[in-house]
């Protein structure tokens, strides 16, 4: 067993060797957020990532021979730097001295220890890239692990770089190669200086303990660092890696982790399938995806990195040529509109991005006092986009591309753009002028208060103007802010800009769990005195980017409170669950209004309808009293879905008939009588025109008309089974307790029922769970034990009606029975363990296709096992399945007791072996933990005692 020294002394020595270095490189860098230099990469685009190396198909084990190939083949440097012009990229990172590809260095090295050309293939690039105001950055790895990834091929060199450092130096270990790559990193600061800096695939603990970045910041102030998925205060750049899951596909800001100001890039692959690097296949290039992502990305001033797969010969795959050409042709036209603009709806302000009417989605860009709204999800059905305009006055639309105006409506907080019948296939850009936000109350008026805030992050920081400073709840819900106007002043709306630290849905990033720390369920309230509150709100908020609307009605108040209840992130992403940041509260105190262009199917347009003054409403109106539409388009006769606004006053009923049909009763769901709600329901119309009737007390606003979703829509919701992961049960009869929930993450639901569904041999007992409604955020929960003697797959079962619409979701529970031998079995991604800060993360051939990775570290990177079950006090043999690359150690502890060290060695981490370590156990219910607290373990996929 190798000595281990106590971690106290392990970091006592890391500090002593920061803190020399830190001396050496004097004077220290300081972390910035922002800086100059940085001010290039802020005015780009985007960038090219490739990864290209000895590795590259046709696989190279030789460097000689690979460098032959790829001067033979005709490589040329000016290539990449015009294939990145066309992508309007400003940069280019290269990828070369990348693990899985070989540790080839492009460059003549001195320093041997891996493959190092004789040609200066990166020395060309630079020289070609500054020629054509293209930059280049040098990617560097951190791990060593895949040095022998090829049988019988090994690509680090411990020997020949040992014999030049004058000691043994084991470059498999991260020490050893992180000495290794840090005198690479100073070789290439000393023969590269019009390099523009390096993109470092997470950290090593040698560079940051010699204080490398330090060192470059101070022999290369004007270089860029940047760090892949983690957020290192001293780098310049944040870039998160191929996300992907969400919904729209192309909307990559999503899942990203990192707020502005800071520099944040998505690097992800142009190629829908195959490695990063080439493979020896022409890949398919998804070009509503890629547009998508290049678009939104700036629309959140996220820079696009996008990954093609250079050649031996650094030529393209054909399929990458062709889209690099299409969007040398596509990009122009509309260039301004994404090249030195920052992303709208966040810090720099600009009207509301993400989901807009009838299916509409898009970004907004910001260049001065002109907006840009890009649509890249068209509407279903309509001619029309309508966004919040975030109290922005607009004076003008035009098609960017075309210079065609457009007509538009301001009311009740939206810009609705008019008549459009012509849509890009991949982006609309309407260029939008504005006079500024009206409206709104300044900052100097506001003050902030808060019932719990976190050390530096006080309340006031909520009406600051600032946005890097945010207010903390400090993890306490619920959680009250009152903003006080300094007088009764009118009151209509809040814009809520929450920080984005963090995705807007639960999701996996390499095996961590993240999930949206964003406000979920609140209440608003007024006060004239401070004293007596009277509650104008109480909804659930939308787990979106940007900023966030609560409408409030006319108000007239000195104190608005607002209360959150909770956040959208659940127990199982520690990081993100039970906090909340918000960077700034504004009050709204009267909605831009431009009415020379009635939106369609207002309600007040229908001849001889009573009118409603409504500050809230489209039109800045409604009817009392009904109102009867009597040229309601449809193109062919058939079912529709209807969309019926009005003011929840009353009994909040209304009837609806259609052609003088039988009407249809609906309900709108409570609310502020001066704010308008949506609810939707199936017509049947004929074609050409139809006559619909609406009655009740209920004032109504407007309507609209469209297709029906189609069968393959569900609306987004999250479902939760305990336990999940396979359950191992004994032989003969057994009982096992499930749980499961249901929260509506999006839309609405009707009739819903949730219940376990029995297999032959098994019996339920509990009764369903139903719900007439569900609305955004809203929960139904249920438990039922279930009792057999077999092997079965139980599926849980949620059935509900979306305007009409059947539909059905499950989970399944699978019930296993344990081998004789085995007298407890669990997989360690069930939802019985704690995992900590470690993560899930799919495995073909592990036990319930899942395991459990990024395990060690940290001191809570672990994996929890409570209620293991033997019958008698004894010694037991702990079964340990895992996958490893390299060699790895787990701690074991029973009961808080001393840990047993288990060490094993594999090769690839992807197939599945089994060790084993002998441990006493306590009559009845059990502890175990497995972790390690000072490094990296293997992967974890179930424990079994025998």
């Amino acid at each position: 067993m190798a000595l281990r020294l106590p971690r106290i002394i392990l970091l006592v020595l890391a500090l002593l060797a920061t803190l020399l270095a830190t001396v050496s490189a004097s004077p220290t860098a300081r972390a910035e957020v922002e800086n100059p230099r940085q001010q290039w990469l802020r005015d780009s685009t985007a960038g090219l990532f490739l990864h290209w190396g000895m590795f590259t198909a046709p696989r190279h084990t030789d460097c000689a021979a690979w460098e032959r190939d790829v001067t033979a083949g005709g490589w040329n440097a000016d290539y990449w730097v015009d294939e990145a012009l066309k992508l309007h990229a400003s940069y280019i990172v290269l990828a070369t001295f990348h693990s899985r590809l070989g540790y080839a260095r492009p460059w003549p090295s001195k320093i041997p220890g891996s493959c190092s050309t004789q040609r200066d293939f990166l020395g060309e690039l630079v020289a070609a890239g500054k020629a054509k105001g293209v930059h280049v950055l040098l990617y560097m790895t951190d791990d060593p692990q895949w040095h022998n990834e090829v049988p019988g091929v090994e690509t680090l060199d411990s020997a020949a770089y040992s014999a030049y450092k004058g000691q043994q130096v084991d470059l498999t270990t991260r020490q050893g190669f992180g000495m290794y790559s840090y005198d690479l990193f100073h070789e290439v600061m000393d023969d590269y200086p019009d390099l523009s800096g390096f993109w470092i695939d997470n950290d090593n603990e040698y560079w940051e303990q010699h204080g490398l970045y330090e060192q470059i910041r101070q022999q290369r102030p004007s270089w860029l660092l940047s760090n892949n998925n983690e957020d290192t205060p001293i780098m310049d750049t944040v870039s998160n890696e191929q996300k992907t899951g969400m919904t729209p596909a192309y909307d990559y800001p999503q899942a990203t982790f990192t707020p502005m100001p800071r520099l944040t890039e998505a690097d992800y692959k142009l190629p829908t399938s195959g490695q990063w690097w080439y493979d020896g296949s022409d890949s398919k290039v998804d070009y509503g995806l890629s547009v998508g992502r290049y678009v939104a990305n700036a629309g959140s001033s996220i820079k696009s990195l996008m990954a093609e797969t250079a050649m031996v010969n650094g030529k393209f795959p054909p399929q990458q040529v062709a889209f690099n050409n299409f969007m040398a042709d596509w990009l122009p036209p509309i260039a301004s509109s994404l090249e030195k603009t920052q992303g709208g709806g966040y810090m720099y302000g600009g009207m509301q991005p993400g989901f807009w009417n009838d299916g509409a989605h898009g970004v907004i860009t910001l260049a001065g006092t002109t907006q840009y709204v890009h649509v890249l999800t068209k509407p279903v059905s309509q001619d029309l986009i309508r966004l919040r305009d975030n109290g922005y006055r607009v004076t003008s639309v035009t098609d960017e591309r075309t210079g065609k105006q457009f007509r538009f409506n301001q009311s009740g907080g939206y810009l609705s753009i008019l008549g459009v019948t012509a849509w890009d296939t991949y982006d609309t850009v309407f260029k939008v002028t504005t006079a500024g936000q009206t409206g709104v109350y300044p900052n100097s008026m506001l003050e902030a208060t808060a019932s719990s805030s976190a050390a530096g992050h006080p309340a006031s920081a909520l009406v600051d103007g600032s946005y890097p400073s945010y207010w903390d709840a400090d993890g306490k819900f619920p959680v009250s802010m009152t903003l006080d106007l300094k007088q009764p002043r009118p009151a209509t709306y809040l814009a809520v800009n929450q920080t984005e630290w963090s995705p807007t849905h639960a999701r996996e990033s390499f095996g961590r769990p993240e999930d949206s720390a964003r406000i979920k369920d609140y209440k608003v309230s007024v006060s004239i005195d401070g004293r007596h509150w009277k509650q104008v709100s109480a909804a659930a908020m939308p787990s979106r980017r940007g900023v966030q609307f609560i409408d409030i009605g006319n108000q007239l108040a000195r104190y608005i409170k607002l209360d959150v209840l909770n956040t959208w992130a659940g127990a199982q992403s520690p990081t993100y669950f039970g906090k909340l940041k918000i960077d700034e509260i504004r009050v709204g105190y009267a909605y831009p209004q431009a009415l020379h262009n009635p939106v369609p199917l207002e309600a007040e347009s229908v001849p001889g309808t009573h009118v409603l003054k409504c500050a809230a409403c489209s039109g800045s109106a409604a009817v009392v009293g009904g109102v009867t539409y009597r040229n309601v388009q449809a193109s062919t006769a058939g079912s529709y879905k209807l969309e019926l606004t009005a003011l929840p006053t009353h009994d909040r009923t209304l009837s609806v008939r259609t052609n003088g049909g039988a009407p249809a009763q609906v309900t709108l769901d409570p609310g502020n009588a001066d704010v308008p709600t949506t609810i939707a329901l199936p017509v049947q119309l004929q074609a050409g025109a139809n006559v619909l009737q609406i009655k009740g007390d209920s004032p109504v606003d407007r309507i609209t008309v469209g297709p029906l979703p189609p069968a393959s829509y569900v609306p987004k919701t999250t479902m939760t089974v305990q336990p999940s992961g396979i359950v191992w049960v004994g032989p003969g009869q057994q009982s096992v307790t499930v749980s499961a929930n249901l929260r509506l993450d999006e839309d609405a639901l009707d009739n819903v029922t949730l219940a376990p569904t029995a297999p032959a041999g098994w019996t339920v007992t509990g009764a369903p769970v139903t719900a007439s409604r569900l609305r955004l955020g809203q929960v139904i929960s249920g438990t039922w034990t279930l009792t057999g003697s077999t092997a079965a797959q139980v599926p849980i079962d949620v059935t509900f009606d979306t305007v009409g619409l059947p539909h059905k979701i499950s989970k399944t529970v699978p019930i296993q029975i344990r081998p004789t031998d085995r007298i407890f079995m669990r997989e360690a991604e069930s939802s019985l363990n704690q995992i900590g800060s470690a993560g899930i993360t799919n495995c073909g051939p592990c036990s319930g296709a899942q395991k459990v990775r990024n395990l060690g570290g940290s001191d809570d990177a672990h994996v929890v096992f409570p209620d293991v079950t033997v019958p008698t006090e004894g010694d037991y043999t702990l079964y340990l399945d895992y996958t490893v690359n390299g060699t790895k150690s787990y701690f074991v502890s029973v009961n808080n007791g001393s840990p047993t060290e288990v060490s094993v060695t594999d090769i690839g981490n992807s197939t599945v072996r089994t060790t084993s370590v002998p441990i006493h156990l306590a009559a009845g219910t059990n502890t175990i933990r497995i972790y390690n607290t000072n490094d990296s373990a293997p992967d974890l996929d179930r424990i079994a005692i025998g």
